[in-house]
Parts: C-alpha cells; structure tokens; sequence
C-alpha cells in the first residue's frame, strides 16, 4: 500500500490524497448511520485523466477502488473497507457546455445537483430531478444510484435524463459519448449499463443531461382523501383533467404528518380538521396556452363531487407552495426524531398500492404490536417508503433487532404483488440478501457476466450490487 501511496501523491495534487483520519472521517459515515467505512486513503482526482491515473495505479496493485459522489446514499453503496481505496468524484464541478437551442448541458459528476437546477434556470430550461438530498448529493451518485424524486411520474428517474455520459472504465480506458441526441441507433447502449449500476462497472465522470422549457405556472394543492383506495380514483382524475402537466403525487399518511408537527420546526397543519391520508400534488406548465389553476380548481372540484377527497388547501402563493411541501419533507426528519425506526424502499404497480400499503400494515402490526407505520411517496408511479417506527413503549435497539425479520415480511407482500423491493435508493451493501431471494436468477447469473467481463479482479466497488458467487440461491 506504500507503493501505491506514493503513486498517487504523484498522480494528483497536494488535496488529491487524504491520509488524516479526521479529514478522512466525512467519508467513511453513510449517511443513515448504518454503515461506517475504514478506508485509510481518499483520492480526489480533479478530471477524468486523473481519474484514469488513479485507476491504472490501483488495478496495478489489484487495489479495490469506491466511487464516492456526495455520500448521500442510504444503502452503504459508498462505503469502503480497510483495503479499499475510496475515489471522490467531488472535485469535478464544471459544467463544460449548455445549448438551450438543443436542451441539453454537459456537467461533470461532482457538479451539486441542486446547482445544476440553477445553471438550468439561469439559461431559462428546467432540469427536473429533484429529491430530498440535492443540495448535497451529486450528479454522478444521482446517476450510478438511477435516483428517482418527486417529478419521475411527469419525467422519468434519472437515467431518462441522460443523453450522454463519459465514464472510466476498470481498464483505465476512456468510454466518451457526450453526444446530445436523442436519436442514435449504433448498437448497444452503453450510458445505459452503467446508469444505476453504483460504480461497478464504470466510474461515471461526465453526463449530458437533458433539459426542458422552464414551467413559468405551477399550481399545488395539499388533499385529504376520502380512504386510502380513493388516492388511486383521484390520481387518475388527475392525471386525466390536467392535460398533461401533473408532475408530483405524494401520498402521505397521518402519522407521518403528526411526527413532522411535533419535531419539525415550520411545520403546521394547514386545515381545520385531521384526516388519515393526504395527497401533495403540483401541476407545471410553460406558456400561457394551458392555465394550471384553473385545471386545478376543476380537478378538485370533481374530486371533491365524486368524494374522492374531504378537503384540499390551495397554495396562493410560492411561498405557501414551499410551505405545503416543508410537511412532506419534514416526515422523514420528523420521524428520525421520534426513535427508532426500520425504512423500506419499494415499487408495486399503481394499481396495486392501497392493497400492498394495507396488507403490509396488517402483517407488521402483527408480528410487533404497536409499530406506528409511516408509508408515504410517490403513489404516481407506485413508489412508497413503508417506514416503521418503534412502539413507544419498546427499546430501540430491541425493535432494530426485527430489521431483518421485517424486511422480509414486507418484501414477502412487495414480491407477491409483482413489485420491486429496491425503487429508487440502489442496492449497495445492505440489499444483497434481497437480490439473491427476489432477483431473477437469469437476470443475476447476466448481471454476474457482465461484471466479470469489464471488471475480471473485482476491483471497482467490490461487494456492492451482486451477490457474490457463493451466495445461496433462492
């Protein structure tokens, strides 16, 4: 590892190695606490070049290397052991082009994304991923994690953003396709694989990103709905009366809000009376050919006849809008400080929510009277965080002890419903149990062939994605 060291001090400047462990320490905690990294060297290349560099040298010394964006992810995916080298994407921050004319910018992993938001608005285009982390997380985790967020139901997850991407490969060599087309039919598409793949096929440093005319009219309501089933009647209302411009559906339960009033500091119920479950919605639209308060007045006002909903709050101002959505973005700081608590990422076909969402709630209380179950997410493209928190009179570390007890119970539901137990926060280290009992096994035994065909040593983000071969099988 000496040999190495000194390599790479060669390789990179005076901040490009970090040996200190105190520096080193902002690298090593993922994010929900779970999982604490031992890697004794952090390399910050400042280009692909240097990213090319520090990857010969690694895989000369059959070094594992790990991709590290923001570190913002939630299932351990970028954290590293003790002889593994963690590589910062964090120093590569331009933004090489943007061409309003073809929608689209060319950035650079480490570029924040809540910055490119800006860069986009500034050039009068809007780049539509957006998600709880992005004033931190970055574009090149955004995009190794395929990150989903409140607008996939409108715009698609992150890989449909992506007309281009650049990315060292574990050979050192350069993949360079930044071209921004949306149609190029030449084979195998490439940007694609590696997209969602968590760094371990390639380290993505470059994208080109898609853009779209920035929506000058946007309009949000907060919604209490008549039952649980009626989210999905009134989702299709929706969808149906708002030509088009409805772009975020967040379902939230209750107890979720209740945990947000209580901790969080600017969050307030806006009506006059509790209800079980709410819908969050915004319509956005760009011009004046379609106005989106009025669609939404009218799609309320159905809804309301065909009682698919109690009550709704309008926001009157940008200001409120904030506000409304300050209550779904304080469930999950809300419940973090209520205690314990044990979080499931999953996806069922919209159809089937209300079903997954009360069967799911029936089997955990069950096995662990008094959990406080806390489902809230995307209903509009069937994504929802099934979070659990621990009954009040329960020791924490006793209901963590059920994590995997529970996980089970509840992907058991997920899988029988056709869904997915990984919707929009990745794999990493902490689901592969879950890719070994619910994952095709066709699919793992490609996804296998495919790792060992680009990266035959194991060395780019060993241990993360893929079973390993000894895994059991189902």
């Amino acid at each position: 590892m000496n040999t190495l060291l000194s390599n790479l001090r060669e390789i990179l400047d005076d901040r490009g190695v970090i040996t200190d462990p105190v520096e080193a320490e902002a690298y090593l905690e993922e994010r929900r606490g779970r999982f604490h990294g031992k890697s004794q060297i952090i390399v910050r290349p400042r280009n692909a070049a240097e990213v090319q560099a520090v990857v010969k040298a690694c895989t000369a010394q059959k070094t594992p290397l790990v991709p590290q964006g923001g570190n913002t992810g939630l299932c351990g995916g970028a954290v590293a052991n003790a002889d593994q080298i963690i590589l910062s994407l964090e120093r590569l921050k331009q933004i090489r082009a943007i061409d309003p004319t073809n929608n689209t910018m060319t950035v650079e992993a480490g570029c924040i994304l809540a910055e490119l938001q800006t860069t986009a608005r500034d050039a009068g285009r809007f780049f539509p991923l957006s998600l709880a982390a992005e004033g931190s997380c970055q574009i090149g985790g955004n995009l190794a994690t395929n990150a989903g967020g409140i607008n996939v139901l409108r715009y698609g997850n992150a890989r449909d953003q992506v007309l281009g991407l650049e990315a060292v490969m574990p050979s050192g060599e350069l993949l360079s396709d930044l071209h921004g087309l949306r149609k190029n039919n030449t084979g195998y598409d490439l940007k694609q694989l590696l997209i969602g793949s968590e760094g371990t096929l390639g380290i993505i440093t470059a994208a080109t990103l898609k853009l779209y005319p920035y929506p000058d009219q946007s309009a949000t309501a907060l919604v209490a709905l008549h039952d649980l089933p009626a989210s999905i009647a009134f989702l299709e209302r929706a969808q149906s009366g708002s030509g088009g411009t409805l772009c975020s559906f967040e379902l939230m339960h209750r107890v979720g809000l209740d945990f947000a009033f209580k901790h969080v500091s600017g969050c307030s119920d806006p009506m006059t009376a509790p209800h079980e479950w709410y819908v969050l919605l915004s319509l956005q639209a760009s011009g004046d050919a379609i106005n989106v308060d009025t669609l939404l007045s009218a799609i309320l006002e159905n809804a309301l006849e065909a009682r698919d909903i109690h009550d709704a709050v309008i926001a009157s101002s940008e200001q409120q809008a904030k506000s409304l959505w300050k209550l779904r973005e304080g469930i999950v700081e809300g419940q973090r400080l209520e205690g314990a608590s044990i979080k499931h990422d999953v996806s069922v076909p919209v159809s089937k929510v209300p079903e997954f969402i009360e069967t799911a709630w029936a089997t955990v209380a069950k096995r662990v009277p008094g959990i406080r179950p806390c489902p809230f997410g995307h209903v509009g493209d069937g994504n929802i965080h099934f979070n659990l928190s621990q009954p009040p009179d329960m020791d924490a570390e006793a209901f963590l002890s059920l994590w995997k007890e529970v996980n089970d119970l509840v992907h058991d539901h997920v899988a029988g419903l056709g869904g997915s137990f990984s919707a929009e926060h990745g794999i990493g280290m902490s689901k592969i149990d879950e890719m070994q009992r619910y994952k095709d096994p066709t699919g793992l035994k490609i996804m296998a062939a495919i790792k060992k065909a680009l990266d035959p040593d194991d060395l780019f983000n060993p241990g993360k994605v893929i079973p390993p071969p000894d895994a059991d099988a189902r």
